[in-house]
């Protein structure tokens, strides 16, 4: 049986739900064998199909073959690292990444997301947890999907020069799109649906992380820290202590 954890790790783990109906794709890149081994062993004892690549050359053509649902990332790795890893594998098609990053560092955590990760966890980390952050990405994929079939087209939401297209899932600033991760992207909806309306941290990650307990509220800070940077500085307002708005531009 795989370890639950790799050390401590401090914190609660989100809360998890029903996993999806159909059985997903997992790809794992880490170069260390007994961490892969062990996260794989605990993905697919989910009932997830898994496959580990050790360096980041083979996780780009692994995720070209296998077209996974979700991938759970390690920034350092032989060859090329888990920076360009993302870049390269956001690039040819959208997929979420749970990056894993062996420094507590904020900067780091920012390019991370900024070049297209979706979450990030420090190790050591708690294999509960792990296995909590995979299922919230696959959710929000299923969610996204069936959204997608279910959903009417609505028109896109234009305020000032920001235009956010939910159909086909596009924002654009300018006239100029800019490129979001899925999380981001429902990040920005989610808050510019409620404009100048102050949206906690707490109810974040409800609704965009599908997350119960407040454990993760430095992770919302820095995927809104990832969106000022690609969209501006002015779009989202931090209500000091209680969360976020967005501030509509001038148009």
């Amino acid at each position: 049986m795989a370890p639950d954890s790799f050390g401590p790790a401090s914190g609660s783990a989100p809360a998890s739900a029903a996993v999806p109906t159909q059985t997903a794709t997992v790809l794992v890149v880490e170069d260390e064998p007994a961490i892969a081994t062990a996260v794989a062993q605990r993905l697919t004892a989910e009932g997830w199909r898994v496959e580990v690549a050790r360096d980041g050359l083979s996780a780009v053509d692994a995720a070209a073959r296998l077209r996974p649902d979700a991938i759970v990332l390690d920034v350092m790795l032989p060859g090329i690292d888990g920076l360009e890893v993302t870049r390269r594998i956001q690039a040819e098609q959208p997929v979420p990444i749970l990056m894993l990053t062996a420094r507590d560092d904020e900067t780091d955590m920012l390019v991370g997301l900024g070049v297209g990760a979706d979450d990030y966890m420090t190790k050591p980390f708690s294999m509960r947890e792990l296995v909590a952050r995979v299922k919230a990405l696959l959710r929000r994929v299923e969610r996204a999907q069936q959204a997608a079939v279910t959903t009417p087209a609505d028109p896109p939401l234009v305020m000032g020069d920001v235009a956010i297209d939910k159909a086909q899932r596009r924002v654009h600033r300018g006239g100029e799109e800019v490129h979001l991760t899925p999380t981001e992207f429902e990040l920005l909806v989610m808050l510019a649906s409620s404009p100048k309306t102050v949206l906690t941290r707490e109810r974040l990650l409800a609704e965009v992380w599908d997350w119960a307990d407040a454990s993760g509220t430095r992770t919302v800070d820095s995927h809104i820290k990832a969106l000022r940077r690609k969209l501006g500085p002015d779009l989202i307002r931090t209500v000091h202590g209680v969360g976020y708005a967005f501030e509509p531009p001038a148009g």
